[in-house]
C-alpha cells in the first residue's frame, strides 16, 4: 500500500485544526476569512450536516490558500466526495483498511483515528504515523496519550475530542503530539449568531499556543 503524502505537513501548518460544522452554505466563506484573518490557514469541515460537500467546494474554489479538509469521513464513497468536492485531505474517527486504501486510491492525505494502542499498532503495520487521537479527553487524556510516547515512538497525533483552550496547550507540550483539533474556535452558538470576528479572535488566540 502507498499512502498519499501530505498529511504530516497540514498538521504542521499550525497548533490548532478548528473543527467546524456548517449547517448553513452561506457562512462557509466567510468562517474561512474570519480564520484566516486570525492567521489560520486550515479547516477540517465535518461531514455532519446536508451542506458540508458543498461547503468543502465553496472554500476550495473561493480560498485557495485555506487548506480544506473533510472530517468525519466514514467510508469509501466519502472520500471520493470529498476529494471531488476539492478537499486536500481527510479525517476519520476510527480507521479500517478499506477506508485507508480509498484515500491512496484517490490521493486524498488521510488523517485517521485511534484510541488504543493496539488501534494505534494497527496503522502503524499499515504505514501510518500521523493519527487522530480521538476521542481525546474521553479516551484516556492527556496522560494517557503521554504514556504512549515511549512504547509508540514512532507515532505522532493531533489529539481532537473535548479539548478546550485551557487544556490545548497541556496537549501541545507532549512529544507526540504535532497539533490538536478544535472546536471551539467556531462553536454553535457563534456560527448561529453570524458572530464571525469571535471567530477571528479566538484564532488569534491560537498563535500563543504554538
Amino acid at each position: 500500500m502507498t499512502l498519499s503524502p501530505g498529511i504530516r505537513e497540514i498538521m504542521q501548518k499550525g497548533p490548532v485544526i478548528p473543527v467546524v460544522t456548517i449547517e448553513h452554505l452561506d457562512h462557509a466563506i466567510p468562517i474561512a476569512d474570519a480564520l484566516a484573518e486570525g492567521g489560520i490557514s486550515v479547516i477540517e469541515v465535518t461531514l455532519r450536516s446536508p451542506v458540508s460537500m458543498d461547503s468543502i467546494a465553496a472554500i476550495a474554489k473561493n480560498r485557495p490558500g485555506m487548506t480544506v479538509g473533510a472530517g468525519t469521513v466514514l467510508n469509501p464513497e466519502q472520500m471520493k466526495s470529498a476529494k471531488d468536492a476539492g478537499a486536500d485531505f481527510a479525517v476519520s474517527p476510527g480507521a479500517y483498511p478499506k477506508l485507508v486504501q480509498s484515500s491512496v486510491d484517490c490521493g486524498l492525505p488521510l488523517l485517521p483515528g485511534a484510541a488504543t494502542a493496539s488501534e494505534m499498532m494497527t496503522l502503524m503495520a499499515m504505514g501510518i504515523t500521523a493519527m487522530k487521537f480521538f476521542p481525546a479527553t474521553a479516551a484516556g487524556g492527556s496522560g494517557y496519550l503521554k504514556a504512549l510516547a515511549a512504547p509508540l515512538a514512532e507515532a505522532e497525533f493531533c489529539p481532537t475530542g473535548g479539548i478546550t483552550p485551557e487544556t490545548a496547550a497541556d496537549w501541545l507540550a507532549l512529544p507526540n503530539v504535532i497539533c490538536v483539533g478544535g472546536s471551539w474556535l467556531a462553536p454553535n452558538h457563534v456560527l448561529a449568531a453570524g458572530d464571525f470576528a469571535v471567530i477571528t479572535d479566538h484564532a488569534r488566540a491560537c498563535a500563543t499556543l504554538g
